[in-house]
């Protein structure tokens, strides 16, 4: 069973596209999606999902469940970013453990979009409340790693835009737009919302595939600089994901029974944020070197998670 997962995710689709884009860099290929158009298909990615999400949550009756399960991720995105700082500043500054730790604790929107995917081909339906604690687990890893940074920075010269930051997580152009097509979906007439079910349902894995195919090349571009750091970054991006992947796994029966929630559950607390926690540490933190945290969030952890992960997450739950 567990190697027909895997290599049932290895043929998707999506994750070949994927690699294709990886060998095309090293292949020199001139192939690469214009940046006008990637930055659309990942608003349209966000736009689908967050519309979706509010289509199911307007049949969900609010419970304790749904409630417990939102605090549920809070706590999550706050002790992930927490305890991994402590292990990054062993080997690395303070500001970019702060950086990463906040990587990490946030989460990876295209990952989550992807373990959609996944769920779809298992025959399982996402739950709309999940939608909203994705967004909300965006932001308290941000002011985590940004607190964490300032009590242990003890280089007066470095002040950190706090004030700046914080609101930017809040304000972040895919966390809006994922909350407002999340509140869009859920107000929405059923009979409206039909009119464009062909937009958001069925051109989403087509406009999945040439995303990760713009992934791809991106995380093959990065990947030659990344190595020149040595192996810790790269055995922290591929561990510790897998380890917060399998905990929390493990530990959702407690918040909710439900199979399709529990993974969900894993694939967050193990994905790392290569799009929000960039843009805020560039305004808040000019110190943390990019050239680390992007590419062990994309190039390794996110690869190592529709890959591995994902297989490893479903059979937990699935077991437990």
């Amino acid at each position: 069973m567990n190697y027909n997962l895997l290599l049932e995710n290895l043929t998707n689709p999506a994750l070949l596209f994927f690699v294709l884009g990886i060998i095309a860099v090293y292949l020199k290929s001139d192939l690469e999606i214009p940046p006008n158009s990637s930055k659309f298909i990942s608003l349209y990615l966000l736009f689908a999902i967050g519309f979706k999400g509010g289509q199911e949550l307007s049949h969900e009756a609010f419970t304790a469940e749904i409630g417990w399960s939102m605090l549920f991720g809070i706590f999550i995105s706050l002790s992930i970013p927490f305890y991994t700082f402590f292990i990054l500043k062993r080997r690395m500054n303070v500001f970019d453990a702060g950086a990463i730790a906040a990587a990490y604790g946030s989460v990876s929107a295209v990952t989550f979009v992807t373990a959609v995917s996944y769920l779809e081909s298992q025959q399982l339906i996402l739950h709309g409340h999940m939608v909203a604690i994705m967004a909300i687990m965006e932001s308290p890893a941000i002011i985590i790693g940004l607190l964490l940074i300032s009590i242990f920075n003890n280089d007066e010269k470095e002040i950190i835009k706090k004030r700046t930051a914080i609101k930017h997580s809040f304000t972040n152009g895919s966390v809006l737009l994922i909350l407002g097509s999340l509140v869009i979906g859920f107000l929405a007439n059923a009979k409206q919302a039909e009119g464009i079910k062909p937009f958001t349902n069925d051109l989403f894995k087509g406009f999945l595939a040439i995303f990760l195919l713009d992934m791809g090349i991106t995380s093959g571009r990065k990947l030659k600089a990344f190595f020149s750091f040595g192996w810790f970054p790269t055995i922290f991006a591929i561990l510790i994901p897998l380890i917060n992947g399998c905990i929390i796994a493990f530990l959702s029966k407690y918040v909710t029974l439900d199979i399709t929630n529990r993974f969900m559950f894993a694939i967050l607390a193990a994905s790392a944020s290569y799009i929000a926690v960039p843009a805020a540490m560039k305004i808040s933190v000019p110190k943390a070197n990019p050239g680390l945290f992007l590419p062990m969030a994309l190039a390794v952890t996110f690869p190592i998670n529709i890959t591995v992960g994902m297989p490893i997450y479903f059979l937990i739950v699935q077991n437990t």
